[in-house]
């Protein structure tokens, strides 16, 4: 499902590279809020979404909506977040994804680790 997403004032056709949004921290990082839309509940898709930010050296976490979204809260590099951010829009998931809605921010320091909330 194709749509398109406002990224702090700049719309991008979902799927396409991601815009550089924000300016990092002194070591580079930056915050992505991706809020993912579909059967992405009961079916292993923050476990997936941990192991897939673990290895890119991400911190953060992926939680359960209760409107049956999960909300991916992830710090880290600006590339290590865009490889992020296509697989949760890539063919590879668990369920099936119809929508990813992305938030750029600057990163807040969260902890080491990436978490199932």
């Amino acid at each position: 499902m194709l749509g398109t997403t406002t990224v702090l004032g700049t719309t991008t056709l979902l799927g396409t590279t991601t815009v550089r949004p924000v300016a990092g921290t002194p070591d580079g990082s930056v915050r992505l809020t991706a809020h993912v839309k579909g059967r992405v509940q009961g079916v292993g898709f923050r476990w997936w979404t941990r192991a897939r930010a673990r290895e890119l050296g991400l911190r953060g976490s992926a939680s359960n909506l209760r409107d049956g979204r999960v909300e991916v809260v992830a710090e880290g590099t600006e590339p290590a977040l865009v490889a992020l951010l296509a697989l949760l829009r890539g063919p590879d998931t668990p369920g099936r994804v119809e929508f990813v809605a992305e938030r750029w921010s600057p990163a807040r320091g969260l902890e080491d680790g990436f978490v199932e909330g």
